[in-house]
């Protein structure tokens, strides 16, 4: 069993995966030019678009319903579909899970469908899951070989997902797991260097996975490590100026990766930039508000939207926003949420805006069953529809092709999850 003093300093855990996405069509990534050998590959009745976000060098693909012109990637307009109306976007359940799990991952594959995998509720789980879109439904597959929750999961350039870390029956884990789509099932691949849980993986534009900072049995870490999917080995990388976990980790536009907050002792306000060509962390501007737990969301302006978090362990939840402006270097403060919140998720939606869900909010961690979106062009927050169940933390939204989020599993209340439901 997960000690509870172990788990007591895990207030939350989110892993953002934004800017760089994998077009389907064997998960190429696409250059940030409308390219024609890139298939956008969507549902019946929907054609894919690349959009570009500002300055980037890297391309998503997502997906509208077809106006009698053109499938497929071919002749595809390059800007984003129209999708003014999620404002007015509502939450419908769809089906659930085969295990209640919290702390898990999910991760979506080149074929569209998302791998939900480990989690727990009393202790670790190795299970896995995925939810096929087209159906609703979860089916069985796979399960890894160490039971495990908390790590992370990172969907590769050839289509296989590195799970690393995360924590085990009994403590931290170093060990990680590939996991192939075609086969479902999961293999050993080379151990980090320390074991730890709480940290953040980044897919790099070389392929490379950086690994940085979280916590374990011997402490907080500043030291971070690249995964070579060619190699399968894990090397020590340079280290963070500051030992953090429960922070967020964003690949900017210009490659480099955007580290913010998190937790050593206190909630911290630094924030630090990696780059992949020196393999070196440097200090950039801190924010205004200390804050661990927040969510990261990287903005089609090339701008990063800081959300939430707490300012201290078990209390002061925050509703306080930022921007950085990689340009500049700095934070600037933006419109605050309508509720403070930690623990919950920020995912980027097709027309740019950016919805916020659940959380945990007010002394004593009351559960937030609600759920806001971020407009990029007034800097403001609007209440949206209300999860149907009261997700509190620990779960997963997951963005589908068709422009739709999986919200899927985690804790309302007291109650450990296996419910999903779409946000559409």
């Amino acid at each position: 069993m997960v000690h509870l003093a172990v788990r007591s300093r895990v207030v939350f855990w989110c892993l953002l995966v934004a800017a760089l996405c994998g077009c389907g069509g064997g998960g190429q990534s696409a250059k940030c030019v409308p390219d024609a050998n890139v298939d956008c590959a969507c549902p019946a009745g929907q054609h894919g678009v690349q959009v570009c976000p500002t300055n980037s060098s890297f391309a998503a693909c997502v997906c509208a319903v077809d106006d009698g012109g053109a499938g497929g990637s071919a002749g595809a307009d390059a800007s984003p579909p129209d999708a003014a109306g999620n404002q007015g976007g509502v939450f419908v359940a769809t089906g659930s899970m085969a295990e209640a799990r919290q702390g898990h991952t999910a991760t979506m594959l080149p074929d569209g469908k998302v791998l939900i995998a480990g989690g727990a509720i009393i202790e670790s789980d190795g299970s896995s899951e995925t939810y096929d879109p087209t159906t609703g439904t979860f089916s069985a597959t796979g399960s890894m070989g160490t039971a495990r929750y908390l790590h992370t999961a990172t969907l590769l350039g050839n289509g296989k997902v590195l799970v690393a870390g995360g924590l085990g029956t009994s403590d931290a884990l170093a060990s990680a797991e590939l996991y192939d789509p075609t086969a479902g099932t999961f293999s050993a691949t080379g151990s980090m260097g320390p074991a730890r849980y709480s940290h953040t993986a980044t897919l790099l534009p070389s392929g490379m996975v950086l690994i940085a900072g979280g916590t374990g049995a011997e402490g907080d870490f500043a030291g971070a490590e690249l995964y070579d999917p060619s190699a399968g080995t894990f090397t020590a990388s340079g280290g963070m100026y500051t030992a953090r976990w429960n922070h967020t980790a964003t690949l900017l536009p210009n490659g480099q990766v955007l580290i913010v907050g998190g937790a050593r002792g206190g909630s911290l306000a630094s924030a630090e930039l990696y780059d992949p060509a020196s393999g070196m962390f440097s200090p950039t501007s801190s924010m205004g508000v200390a804050r661990q737990a927040p969510t990261a969301t990287l903005l089609p302006n090339g701008q990063v939207l800081i959300a939430g978090g707490q300012g201290t362990v078990g209390g002061n939840f925050l509703a306080v926003a930022e921007l950085y402006d990689p340009a500049a270097g700095t934070f600037t403060a933006t419109g605050s949420m309508g509720v403070a919140r930690a623990g919950h998720t920020a995912t980027l939606l097709p027309d740019g805006e950016v919805l916020i869900v659940g959380g945990q909010g007010m002394l004593g961690g009351i559960s937030v069953p609600s759920a806001e979106l971020y407009d990029t062009t007034t800097g403001t927050f609007t209440a949206t529809d209300s999860p149907t169940t009261m997700v509190s933390q620990y779960f997963t939204a997951t963005l589908l092709r068709s422009g739709k989020v999986l919200i899927a599993g985690g804790i309302a209340g007291r109650d450990y999850l296996t419910a999903a439901e779409l946000y559409e």
